[in-house]
């Protein structure tokens, strides 16, 4: 009887954990560049105390919880700060961070950085724009220029590094839209564009549609746990009236 209590209560709790990624990923399904989150199980044998014989308990356990890199979708807003990068390309930001958020602001001292406050690296270090300039031009492959008073031309001031990763580096979620990996990237050819911004790559349907059915299974997990303890209660009663 407990054999299947256990079981039942190693499920209901990785269906839980399933539901708090999927609410995650809807709570950000219009933040700016995130990535959703997906998760997967493992079944192994319970492994008993020495000397006694496997029961065959097959419990449930997390394997690992995963980010989808997948592009979401890309819409213009015109703001001359705003990027958003063209395949599989991530933002180098300084600290060895990465990003696909493109809403960009420019800080106190003039520096290129993230909505957080983490400065945008080019070929050269930080990228800086100088305090005179009157436009800020980035082309598609990162460059960015700016005008100054007096110039007729803009002037190339850095371009941006933009990188990607092999298939056996891991990527991983720093927080803030910032990501980490595992590996060195290598320079990318994703294109760049100026006045636009990519979204989230959560289907709000698909993860609906999910959530329902992981609730389904929570519940139908609850209720296993709950016949065994009423079973439970009933063996002790009757044993009790012997």
């Amino acid at each position: 009887m407990y054999k299947g209590i256990y079981i039942a209560t190693s499920g209901a709790i990785l269906k839980q954990t399933q539901l708090e990624v999927i609410s995650q990923n809807m709570a950000n399904a219009n933040t700016t560049g995130y990535k959703k989150d997906g998760i997967s199980f493992q079944e192994y044998l319970f492994q008993p105390e020495a000397g006694r014989a496997p029961d065959g308990r097959a419990m449930s356990d997390l394997s690992s919880i995963t980010t989808d890199l997948s592009n979401g979708t890309i819409i213009r807003t015109g703001n001359a700060l705003d990027i958003a990068i063209e395949g599989d390309g991530l933002l180098a930001l300084e600290g060895d961070r990465y990003t696909r958020q493109g809403n960009l602001k420019k800080n106190n001292d003039g520096f290129l950085t993230t909505q957080s406050g983490v400065k945008v690296l080019g070929t050269g270090g930080p990228i800086q724009i100088p305090s005179d300039s009157t436009e800020i031009s980035i082309d598609s492959d990162g460059k960015v220029s700016v005008m100054q008073p007096g110039s007729t031309l803009p002037s190339e001031i850095d371009t941006m590094r933009v990188v990607e990763f092999g298939k056996d580096v891991n990527i991983t979620k720093a927080g803030d839209g910032q990501l980490i990996a595992s590996g060195p990237g290598t320079p990318s050819t994703a294109g760049v564009q100026q006045g636009y911004l990519e979204m989230s790559n959560v289907d709000t349907i698909k993860e609906m549609v999910h959530m329902i059915d992981t609730m389904r299974e929570f519940e139908s997990y609850q209720k296993v746990i709950q016949m065994f303890d009423s079973a439970a209660a009933k063996v002790n009663n009757d044993l009790g009236r012997l």
